[in-house]
C-alpha cells in the first residue's frame, strides 16, 4: 500500500502585476491588475514506504509546492492528497510527528542558543519521551559527527555544519518521512559528501521514505532510485534515470583524446558536439553506430592516446525534457 498518495492535485496563485516606471506605480495605486498562475496542474503520484525519490524541475515548477503540500503548510485547491493515510492540513499535529522537513535556505534551530539547546527544545515541542529522545540524539550525533558543535550557537556554525545539526534536528522524533528541499544547497565538496551518504543511511538502515527535492543532478545520481520531474505544474516524467534517459534520447558520448589537435574526424552516425585542444566528444546512437565498429574506424584512422564511452550527464538530459514541454530550466 502506498505511504503518499497525490491525485489531480491542483494549487493557484493570483500574482499582482504593474506597468514599469512612475507611471505604471501610480496606475497601480488606483487600479491594481493580477494573473492567475497554476503552480500545481493536475499532479498525480504515489510513493512507497521506504523509497528515495529526487523530484526536480526548473525554478518556479511546483516542487516546494508540492512538499508544502504533502507537509501540512498549504491546503491546495483541488485534488487529493494523503500521507500515511491523513490529510497533511486537516491533521496537522498528528501528522507533524511522523514527518521531518528540512530546507536548505532555512533552519528550525534557535539562532542564538547551542545546538544542544535547540535539540532539547524540539524534544519538548514533539513531546518525544526521555529514554526515545536520548538515544536518537546519541545516535544522530555519532552518524553526523556533532560532538564538537554541541555548545556552539547556532550563528557561529559553518553552513555544512548548520545543514547536519538540521538534519539531525529533523530526525530526532523518529519520523518516517523526510521531505528534504535542496539540503546541499551552497555546500562545499566534503560537507556533500557527509550529508549523501547519512541521507542514503537513514533510507537504507530505517526505512525512511526520502523524498529530495534539488536542482543539484549529482544528488540525484547518487541517491535516488526513482526520479520525477515536474515543469509548469505538470509532472512530465516518473521512474529510473535509465528509463528517464531512454524517454529523451537513445544517444551516447564518445570523448577521444587525440595525437593530432587539428584533425578533423568525420564519421558517418557520429556529430562532433565538443573539442578542447585534443579531445574530442562524439554524439552517437548506439543502435544505429555500434562503439566497438565506430572505435575501430577511429582508431584506423586517427592516433588516439586515451577514449572513453558515456551516457550523456544528467543535466542534459533533463534540459532536453524541459526544452521539448517548452520550458526553460
Amino acid at each position: 500500500m502506498a505511504q503518499i498518495v497525490v491525485d489531480n492535485l491542483v494549487k493557484t496563485y493570483r500574482v499582482a502585476e504593474r506597468t514599469p516606471g512612475l507611471w505604471g506605480a501610480l496606475r497601480g495605486v488606483a487600479r491594481r491588475t493580477h494573473r492567475t498562475v497554476r503552480a500545481l496542474d493536475g499532479v498525480s503520484f504515489s510513493i512507497d514506504r521506504g523509497e528515495l525519490v529526487g523530484y526536480i524541475g526548473p525554478n518556479g515548477a511546483g516542487k516546494s509546492t508540492t512538499v508544502k503540500a504533502l507537509s501540512g503548510i498549504l491546503v491546495p485547491d483541488g485534488g487529493r492528497c494523503e500521507v500515511a493515510g491523513r490529510v497533511p492540513w486537516r491533521d496537522r499535529i498528528a501528522h507533524v510527528a511522523e514527518i521531518g522537513v528540512v530546507f536548505g535556505q532555512r533552519t528550525q534551530l534557535w539562532w542564538d542558543l547551542p545546538v544542544i539547546e535547540s535539540f532539547d527544545l524540539l524534544r519538548e515541542i514533539y513531546r518525544v519521551p526521555g529514554d526515545r529522545y536520548r538515544q536518537a540524539r546519541d545516535q544522530m550525533i555519532e552518524l553526523l559527527d556533532l560532538g564538537a558543535l554541541l555548545d556552539v550557537p547556532v550563528r557561529q556554525l559553518s553552513l555544512g555544519q548548520r545543514m547536519r545539526a538540521d538534519l539531525a534536528a529533523a530526525l530526532l522524533h523518529g519520523p518516517a518521512i523526510l521531505f528534504l528541499d535542496e539540503p546541499t544547497i551552497g555546500l562545499d565538496a566534503v560537507s556533500k559528501l557527509a550529508v549523501r551518504d547519512f541521507i542514503k543511511q537513514i533510507n537504507r538502515d530505517r526505512g525512511v521514505t526520502v523524498i529530495l527535492t534539488t536542482h543539484d543532478m549529482d544528488d540525484i545520481e547518487a541517491l535516488c532510485t526513482r526520479v520525477m520531474v515536474i515543469a509548469g505544474g505538470k509532472i512530465l516524467s516518473d521512474g529510473t534515470l535509465v528509463a528517464l534517459r531512454a524517454q529523451v534520447t537513445r544517444e551516447r558520448w564518445l570523448t577521444v583524446d587525440l595525437v593530432d589537435a587539428g584533425a578533423a574526424i568525420d564519421e558517418p552516425g557520429a556529430t562532433e558536439i565538443r573539442r578542447d585542444g585534443h579531445r574530442v566528444c562524439l554524439a552517437f546512437d548506439p543502435e544505429v553506430v555500434p562503439p566497438a565498429a565506430l572505435i575501430q574506424r577511429l582508431a584506423g584512422r586517427h592516433a588516439i592516446r586515451d577514449l572513453f564511452v558515456e551516457n550523456p550527464p544528467i543535466e542534459a538530459i533533463v534540459a532536453r525534457l524541459y526544452a521539448s514541454h517548452g520550458q526553460a530550466p
